[in-house]
């Protein structure tokens, strides 16, 4: 009888430690790892859900999703095959996938993409004037679509417009409802290593130092708060269901556009209100994506003139925290 190769635990600990450089909303973190002589379980910690703005879960869901791409990437580039299943257990719904890992040659681009990892961050400062090309929109879409999710570049002028217009909509929603705000304030400064710190929202508006972020909103009459402009690239990922399994897929295929945006040069920064407020997801659907699709996340995509090394880090939790070994 053959006997299973046995991953070696320093293996585990740097695949985990890779993937929580993953983003998730309000950093988060909503994920829990197990690993095996085997491999690793990747769940949801859903002592992290934002019951205000995410009750279904959606939101923590793709955020595991993108920690689960970004675990498979850095396993791959150490030399390790990643064979997912994803949701085992309809049993177990916090069990999102289970990853067993075989010995494989490194690939080709894994230095390159481990940096691409570690420099990739959520640059909220507004974006040059410079228009991403359609053609590297088309790209960066593919890239996310390859992780089985439906992705697609909103380039039509109309449409964008209509898109512009929902995003507004959705902040302006959220303004109003205290248990959003209160939550939002919540993820805000933490003395912990998750949320946002405030140095990361600083200078992060518009020409005129306007905030344009959800922890500091601006009321959509004034168009200096808006969060989409004329030059920003829009790329959206899309399912045939609104439920979990299109839901970690979304997060993968964000992951993978992220990655590939970080490379190029792009910053990348998801508009998750639109998604996250019934009454616009719902009109993005029907006028965005014209029924094709359940809407699941939104992303601006554009240059930035200076580059992110200056940038204030969001802290991530420890491996310790995230990691039980069987």
């Amino acid at each position: 009888m053959t006997r299973r190769l046995v991953v070696p635990e320093q293996v585990l600990r740097r695949v985990v430690q890779t993937a929580t450089l993953a983003p998730s909303v309000h950093n988060t973190q909503p994920w829990l790892w197990r690993g095996s002589s085997h491999g690793l379980d990747l769940r949801a910690d859903r002592s992290r859900q934002l019951p205000a703005t995410d009750p279904d879960g959606r939101n923590l869901v793709i955020s595991c999703g993108a920690a689960l791409h970004h675990a498979r990437a850095a396993a791959a580039a150490l030399g390790w095959s990643a064979r997912v299943t994803r949701l085992p257990d309809e049993r177990d719904p916090d069990l999102l996938a289970r990853i067993a890992l075989s010995p494989a040659p490194p690939t080709p681009d894994g230095a390159e993409v481990l940096d691409a990892m570690a420099r990739r961050c959520t640059d909220r400062r507004r974006f040059t004037s410079w228009p991403v090309p359609d053609a590297l929109l088309a790209q960066l879409a593919d890239v996310a679509a390859e992780q089985g999710t439906s992705a697609c570049a909103v380039t039509d002028a109309a449409v964008r417009f209509r898109v512009e217009r929902l995003v507004l909509r959705a902040a302006d929603f959220q303004a109003e409802l205290r248990a959003a705000s209160t939550e939002h304030e919540v993820w805000l400064d933490r003395a912990t290593a998750d949320g946002i710190p405030a140095a990361v929202l600083e200078g992060s508006g518009s020409a005129s130092g306007a905030p344009h972020t959800r922890f500091r909103t601006r009321r959509s009459a004034d168009l200096e708060g808006q969060d989409v402009q004329v030059s920003d690239g829009l790329v959206v990922m899309f399912g045939a269901g609104d439920d979990p399994a299109s839901w970690l897929r979304a997060g993968e295929g964000l992951s993978a556009l992220w990655l590939a945006a970080t490379g190029f040069g792009l910053s990348v920064v998801p508009l998750s209100q639109v998604i996250e407020v019934d009454s616009t997801r719902a009109a993005f659907r029907v006028h965005v994506l014209r029924g094709e699709g359940h809407p699941l996340v939104l992303t601006r995509i554009g240059w930035q003139a200076i580059g992110r090394s200056e940038l204030t880090r969001t802290p991530r939790r420890p491996v310790s925290e995230v990691l039980r070994m069987r």
